[in-house]
């Protein structure tokens, strides 16, 4: 199904693409974003923020076109379906900024945004990746929580070969060596952003970890039980698409 778009003619071409991925996000949606454009609006950036949204059942759709309504650098789009890898690909595709984003609406961590982007624009790495494990790193999440994120991370490392100690999260890159990265990989759901960077390190993006601060503002919108199956149906089709396919 093809996304639908909500957006103002832009005012300017953003530098900037921050994409994040919703669902079921009505409770904290409306001040997230809010309180992000007031933070991005002090840095000087010209930026867009791209809401993701992907399968909602509450009124996250109507928030996120409000927001676009009232915001010219905001834009919604709105996938019908809820799969977060897919709906964070697509942003991946259609974003228009040279460096991208890909933040979590209960993260929004503007500090990450600025290491980020200093190492992109320096040139020292053309991704970065937010870990939450690497030394340095304060992870404030359940214990069950972050118990899944250390048997994931090990899954890839055994299965894939997986050099770093995160995928999943906070990232930022260069879209252009990047975007036919996006545009190769076979997996969504969770497991996108894991495919994403694997296929990245294997092509030879030089990739820097940062550690981060996770804190989130509310319980995931997916309980990570449910989760589970899905996690590792994909994680076989994960190691097919990479290791047999390429």
């Amino acid at each position: 199904m093809c996304a639908a778009n909500h957006k103002h003619e832009p005012r300017s071409e953003p530098r900037i693409s921050v994409i994040i991925p919703v669902y079921n996000e009505e409770a904290i949606l409306q001040s997230a974003v809010v309180d992000l454009v007031d933070r991005l609006g002090k840095t000087g950036w010209l930026y867009e923020i791209v809401l993701a949204e992907n399968g909602s059942t509450d009124r996250t759709v109507e928030v996120a076109r409000g927001l676009s309504d009232r915001f010219p650098q905001v834009r919604s789009t709105s996938l019908g379906e809820p799969n977060y890898g897919k709906a964070l690909r697509e942003g991946i595709l259609n974003s228009t900024g040279e460096f991208v984003i890909c933040d979590e609406i209960d993260l929004c961590d503007v500090d990450f945004h600025h290491r980020a982007i200093q190492i992109l624009e320096t040139r020292e790495a053309d991704m970065v990746i937010g870990s939450k494990t690497m030394a340095g790193a304060s992870d404030e999440r359940p214990m069950f929580r972050r118990m899944g994120t250390h048997v994931i991370n090990g899954m890839l490392r055994v299965s894939l070969g997986f050099r770093g100690t995160d995928t999943h999260g906070l990232k930022a890159f260069r879209r252009a060596p990047l975007v036919d990265v996006a545009r190769a990989c076979l997996v969504e759901r969770d497991l996108f952003a894991s495919e994403f960077v694997i296929r990245a390190e294997r092509v030879g993006i030089h990739i820097r970890e940062i550690p981060v601060r996770v804190l989130e503002k509310r319980p995931p919108s997916v309980g990570l039980i449910r989760r589970v199956p899905n996690v590792l149906k994909n994680l076989a089709r994960l190691f097919v698409a990479i290791r047999i396919q390429g």
